[in-house]
């Protein structure tokens, strides 16, 4: 990674480890040591492992969305890409920076740049009809647990902005048109000072890519059907295993696992991660955890299960992904020496 990469981690780290010697500072007595002494390692371990089944399950997503357009791709290599862009994700607002780790790796692997593309942000697309349809559930569910205020009004905020951006897709891609005119409208803001020529080649090239993102699309509603089917039923899978693992986490800490308000509650922090606030989501992911699972869950133990829950969403997930991104790197930089 570069520097500047390096930096944003250690800030989202050191944010991240702030906030958690907050939370457990507020929580820790002696009920907690009392919790601490009856933990059951083989629900931690279990949420861990389903985590990890869970990352390999978005590899097979892409992987199978790849083939629907006539690509063929290793899992390894899929598996060791989605393990890389958590890294990037890590130290990107609303985990952002994932995407392009995503689309690059998919380009290296041969496939048109528009089609890389289509791939990626079709699969992000589903991510966020599964958990604007997930809002819609915890909306209703809402009534089960008292929610504050504040958290409501974000979420009916975050659920209308992802409603937003599936309607803008949809729109988009039956009106390739309007897609490239806000493409180049955005990007007049950082070409002002360009050559005229590189601005025209840039224009050609949004032309371009736009034309074959379009193309992917289409292949996507007709020739490549079943990655949309493969890709909603993975989806869905994904989503279901994530939203388990807290209440894993829950058991293994000698708490009964609160099935039904730890699912309304992840769907809220899923809702409000997308929101791009801090790298990673880091600060704001322990604040949410802690302050919606002390609703329900005993104050002694809410400090150490959002601390083991950001060890394997987050921790976790930095720690794979620097060993992924290593092969990466020295791939890259052979390419370059040639």
């Amino acid at each position: 990674m570069k520097k500047q990469h390096w930096k944003w981690l250690w800030i989202s780290i050191i944010f991240s480890v702030i906030v958690l010697v907050a939370v457990l500072y507020l929580t820790f007595d002696e009920t907690t040591i009392v919790y601490l002494a009856r933990m059951d390692p083989f629900y931690l371990l279990l949420a861990l492992v389903l985590h990890v089944v869970a990352i390999v399950i978005w590899a097979v997503k892409i992987q199978k969305m790849a083939e629907s357009l006539g690509y063929r791709i290793g899992f390894l290599y899929t598996l060791n890409m989605v393990n890389a862009n958590l890294l990037a994700g890590a130290i990107t607002p609303s985990q952002a920076g994932g995407e392009p780790v995503r689309i690059h790796e998919l380009y290296s692997a041969n496939l048109k740049l528009g089609d890389a593309t289509a791939i990626v942000i079709t699969e992000r697309i589903l991510d966020i009809i599964i958990l604007v349809i997930g809002g819609v559930i915890a909306i209703f569910l809402l009534g089960t647990i008292n929610i504050p205020r504040e958290y409501t009004l974000i979420i009916y905020v975050a659920w209308g902005c992802m409603v937003g951006i599936v309607l803008l897709f949809l729109y988009s891609g039956k009106n390739p048109a309007m897609l490239k005119r806000l493409i180049k409208s955005a990007s007049c803001i950082f070409t002002k000072a360009w050559d005229p020529q590189k601005v025209t080649a840039l224009t050609e090239r949004i032309d371009c890519e736009v034309d074959s993102f379009h193309g992917s699309l289409s292949l996507f509603v007709s020739q490549g059907k079943s990655g949309l089917y493969w890709g909603t039923f993975f989806t869905v899978v994904f989503w279901a295993i994530e939203f388990l693992i807290p209440s894993l986490i829950l058991l293994g800490l000698g708490s009964p696992p609160f099935y039904l308000e730890s699912f309304v509650v992840q769907i809220i922090i899923a809702i409000i991660m997308m929101v791009p606030l801090t790298p990673g989501g880091s600060g704001v992911a322990e604040v949410s955890a802690y302050s919606l699972y002390l609703l329900f869950v005993p104050s002694a133990i809410v400090g150490v299960f959002v601390v083991l829950w950001r060890v394997i969403f987050y921790y976790f997930n930095i720690a794979i992904g620097i060993l992924s991104s290593i092969p990466i790197l020295r791939r890259t930089m052979t390419s370059e020496t040639k």
